[in-house]
């Protein structure tokens, strides 16, 4: 049903094609102009896009948001939350939901056509921002709302307080002149941040590694499987390829005996957007740091970093991420010592006259956990289907939070890889949920969630839509997808961002869901990666894939026995990341050689040899591809302090990981209230106090 769906938009967008750009700026000729029909309170047509509708669509929506914002600043009412703030909540919806689109198209279906679009339009779609957030009378009705908010709700001086802190720190207090040079700042950043993403792209795309069969010594048998069948789609049957994307590239560096094939692969990963081409990222990062450096100073702070965090973020500044990072580094790196010293004499003892290195690490690693805790991944990854994972995180989800899935297939999709399942609770409709599993050309790397729509009631009640995207390698047809715990763990992880999506409640959709602080977000998504190895889940959805029958306890008991392996390697990889990113970010206008800065820094920290950050500078695109994660990549350990705290809470509970009262307690103060109260009040509402970093540093079997 999905794959009739998709393309049936063939023939109308045949004739879509033909028509002048302009005619296509009118919403009865240009499907993202109009509303969203169909079952569940409207579904976005998928089924009728085509690039050609992006821009005229971009284009009016932007036009129609300016005119909805000038009546709300025009008014000659006194200000007021309903005709001000509220009034902004209406504004730009059909905005968002061309933007909605365009971000799908951009994340997962990329193709040059539609690159030459965002290159056009993201320095545009700057400039509208701006255009709002430094509109001088608008700002005035705001700051007058936001002086007399004792009057409003709890949730209405949120969203004042949330709306007034936007426009200050994007610069409405700054002069005019000010004013200008940061929109074209920003203007110059989005250009720059589409160039970086690009570059990538284009890396991730182009750098396939075609072996025969002599070539594949050591790979698993569903890992060749995979393999071939990529080949295949790539039109070269009989081959086996290596796309240069992590999903593809892991398990090769992990099971691969080939060790000059392995430098080869890690090298070709790890260049990514560092090749010295024309497609070479580092003179855009110096571009951009600069750029960020000027607007910080501009709107008053010290440095992009203390621009980032400050009123936006649960740790303030960035003295306290540093003071995080600093107390885990050194037992990390510790741990990292320890482990490259197992993996060195298993080498030696092999004869293989080899030091370790990082195309190494993952490879002898798994001998080290096969040596010490008589444990093979291979053993456990015909267990790890993703349909039944997936099952498993939806019965998981019931148990929680009362949720139950149900596949619908009468709502259109953006490829035929795409499903889509209701969420109910009880009777009531809750929302949609699309899944998006497997790599393709033309998709970014990674996994992630989206938010078609947020939930909200303060104008009648409108239900959410997410989605979760993710790049396995398909299998062989009629095959089952057989997974890595890795990989298993990061799907959990990313429905429960879905989750927190789904488990809204609120009146305002600028408050809905996952719209909270960068490193606050990541907290209800790592919390959900510790229902993967409960019992529950394993012994209903751990199914070999062809005997049917669960894993075995010794295996899983094996699992939990090696649950602190290899933590020095993933906290390290990590927090290297972390560490450059904010010391990039707090370095202010100096003039920053990327590759050179990398390497001079982590040498400071005393980084092993052996092993490399996890996203190198010239591919972070946490933070070069937009200011998302800009010196917030510290998030995810600020998050994960609080996930495995929280965790604790569930672990001294009567019941559980599955104990009712808590997951209520969890779900009222965490999962429901968005941002619609502090995160740091809500934190301390379902825990009775601060987080405690004592339970992440005993799950990771390091000192307290």
């Amino acid at each position: 049903m999905h794959r009739r769906t998709f393309l049936a938009a063939t023939s109308a967008a045949t004739a879509a094609s033909m028509l002048p750009l302009n005619a296509l700026a009118q919403p009865s000729l240009n499907p993202l102009l109009q509303p969203w029909t169909g079952p569940f309170g409207g579904v976005p047509a998928f089924d009728k896009v085509r690039v050609e509708h992006f821009k005229p669509a971009l284009e009016a929506a932007m036009a129609e948001e300016l005119r909805e914002i000038e009546t709300i600043a025009d008014n000659p009412a006194p200000p007021t939350f309903e005709n001000t703030i509220a009034a902004m909540e209406r504004a730009g919806r059909t905005g968002n939901r061309v933007s909605t689109v365009y971000g799908v198209w951009g994340g997962t279906l990329s193709t040059p056509a539609l690159r030459a679009v965002e290159k056009e339009m993201q320095p545009k779609l700057s400039a509208h921002s701006d255009k709002i957030l430094q509109n001088a009378r608008l700002f005035r009705r705001i700051e007058a709302v936001y002086n007399d908010r004792a009057r409003l709700t709890p949730e209405q001086q949120r969203l004042t307080w949330l709306n007034w802190n936007r426009f200050v720190r994007a610069g409405a207090k700054l002069s005019p002149e000010a004013k200008a040079r940061v929109a074209a700042i920003n203007e110059e950043l989005a250009g720059a941040f589409t160039t970086f993403s690009q570059n990538l792209l284009h890396d991730e795309n182009e750098y396939d590694l075609y072996l025969k069969e002599a070539d594949l010594a050591g790979l698993p048998a569903d890992v060749r499987a995979a393999m071939g069948a990529a080949a295949a789609e790539k039109k070269r049957p009989g081959e086996f390829v290596i796309v240069n994307t992590r999903s593809s590239v892991d398990p090769f560096l992990t099971y691969s005996s080939r060790r000059d094939l392995r430098e080869k692969v890690w090298r070709t990963f790890y260049n990514r957007g560092d090749n010295g081409d024309a497609y070479d990222n580092n003179a855009v990062i110096r571009r951009i740091l600069k750029l960020r450096a000027e607007r910080a100073k501009l709107l008053g702070f010290k440095t992009h970093a203390h621009w980032r965090l400050q009123d936006n973020s649960m740790a303030q500044t960035p003295e306290a991420t540093m003071e995080l990072m600093m107390r885990v580094w050194p037992a990390a790196i510790a741990r990292v010592r320890e482990e490259v010293a197992e993996m060195q004499a298993i080498a030696d003892k092999e004869g293989a006259k080899i030091r370790i290195a990082p195309w190494d690490y993952r490879y002898y690693a798994e001998k080290v956990r096969a040596a010490r805790y008589d444990l093979d991944m291979n053993a456990v990854k015909p267990y790890m289907q993703l349909e039944k994972l997936r099952e498993g995180m939806f019965w998981a989800a019931g148990q929680l939070y009362g949720f139950s899935f149900h596949p619908v297939t009468n709502v259109p999709v953006q490829h035929p890889d795409v499903r889509v399942w209701e969420v109910k609770r009880g009777p009531d409709h809750v929302g949609l949920w699309y899944f998006d599993p497997y790599a393709r050309t033309g998709k970014r790397s990674g996994a992630w969630m989206n938010a078609y729509r947020a939930q909200e009631t303060f104008d009648g009640r409108i239900t959410t839509i997410v989605s979760n995207n993710s790049n396995f390698v398909k299998g062989a047809p009629g095959q089952p997808v057989l997974i890595s715990w890795d990989d298993a763990s990061t799907m959990f992880h990313e429905f429960g961002h879905a989750l927190h999506g789904l488990n809204s409640k609120v009146a305002y959709p600028s408050l809905s869901g996952t719209r909270v602080f960068r490193d606050y977000v990541e907290f209800p998504s790592q919390i959900n990666e510790a229902w993967l190895a409960t019992p529950e889940v394993l012994n209903r959805f751990a199914l070999h894939h062809q005997t049917g029958k669960p894993i075995p306890r010794e295996l899983v008991e094996k699992i939990e026995k090696a649950s602190t392996f290899r933590q020095g390697f993933d906290v390290t990889e990590y927090l290297a990341s972390a560490l450059i990113d904010m010391k990039l970010h707090l370095a202010g206008d100096a003039d920053i050689d990327p590759d050179a800065f990398e390497r001079e820094e982590l040498t400071k920290l005393g980084m092993p040899a052996e092993l490399p950050m996890r996203h190198r500078t010239p591919q972070f695109g946490h933070i070069f591809a937009s200011d998302g994660y800009s010196a917030g990549y510290y998030s995810y350990l600020w998050s994960e302090v609080m996930a495995l705290d929280a965790v604790e809470a569930f672990r001294e509970a009567p019941k559980g990981l599955y104990d009712k009262a808590v997951a209520k307690r969890l779900h009222d103060n965490v999962m429901s209230v968005g941002n619609s109260i502090d995160p740091r009040e809500g934190y301390r509402r379902f825990r009775g106090r601060e987080p405690d970093v004592k339970a992440y540093l005993r799950d990771k079997g390091f000192p307290t």
